[in-house]
C-alpha cells in the first residue's frame, strides 16, 4: 500500500520526499529511469521526513529487527531501528560477509543477484521489517522474506521509498504487506 492511501494523502512531507529524488535516464543500461536517492539523503528534512514516517508506522508493532538491503536499504534501516529500538540486520551481496551464512537467490528486472545474512543474525520467532530504497518486481524484497524466514524470524511487513506504479495491485509480497512512500519520479 502507498502512503498516501494510508492516512497520508496530501501530507507535505511525501511531497518533499518525491521532490528530493532525482532521476537518472538510462543507468544502469539503456531503458532504466534509475530512482537517485543522494539527492533525498544529501537534503536533511526530506532525509528526516523519510525516517520519521516509517518511524511512526512501526514505532509500536513490536519490530525487535529491521533488515536493510545492501546497499540503499542500509541507508534508512539503521536509523529506524535505533528509534524504535530494534537491531539492525544487514542484507548483503555474496562474500561480503565474513563467517557463516546462510544465501538466497533472486531475479531482477535487468539481471540475477544474490543476498547472504549472518546465520546467527536472527533468532526464531524475532519479529522483522525489511527496509529497502525502491520495489519495482518485488524480486529484492521476495529473496530477503525468504532469508529472514529461513533464520527463524517473521517477516511483518516490507517498506519501500519509492515503488512503481503497477506494484500498487500487489499490496502484498510473499503473503506479507507491503509499504510504500511514493512512486518513482518522470
Amino acid at each position: 500500500m502507498f502512503a498516501a492511501e494510508n492516512g497520508l494523502r496530501g501530507d507535505p512531507r511525501l511531497k518533499a520526499i518525491s521532490d528530493a529524488i532525482s532521476v537518472v535516464p538510462n543507468f544502469p543500461k539503456p531503458g532504466i529511469m534509475f530512482q537517485d536517492i543522494t539527492t533525498l539523503v544529501s537534503n536533511h528534512k526530506a532525509f528526516k521526513h523519510t525516517v520519521d514516517i516509517f518511524v511512526d508506522r512501526y514505532r509500536d508493532m513490536g519490530i525487535s529487527i529491521v533488515a536493510g538491503v545492501e546497499a540503499r536499504g542500509f541507508i534508512f534501516a539503521p536509523p529506524i531501528a535505533l528509534a524504535i529500538g530494534a537491531k539492525f540486520v544487514p542484507l548483503r551481496k555474496p562474500g561480503k560477509l565474513p563467517g557463516e551464512v546462510i544465501s538466497e537467490a533472486y531475479e531482477l528486472e535487468y539481471g540475477n543477484d544474490c543476498l547472504e545474512m549472518h546465520k546467527c543474525a536472527v533468532e526464531k520467532g524475532e519479529r522483522a521489517l525489511v527496509i529497502d530504497d525502491l520495489v519495482a518486481t518485488g524480486g529484492t524484497l521476495s529473496a530477503a522474506i525468504r532469508l529472514l524466514e529461513r533464520g527463524g524470524a517473521e517477516v511483518v511487513e516490507c517498506a519501500c521509498v519509492i515503488g512503481v506504479p503497477e506494484i500498487k495491485e500487489r499490496r502484498m509480497l510473499d503473503g506479507k504487506p507491503l509499504y510504500v512512500l511514493v512512486e518513482p519520479r518522470q
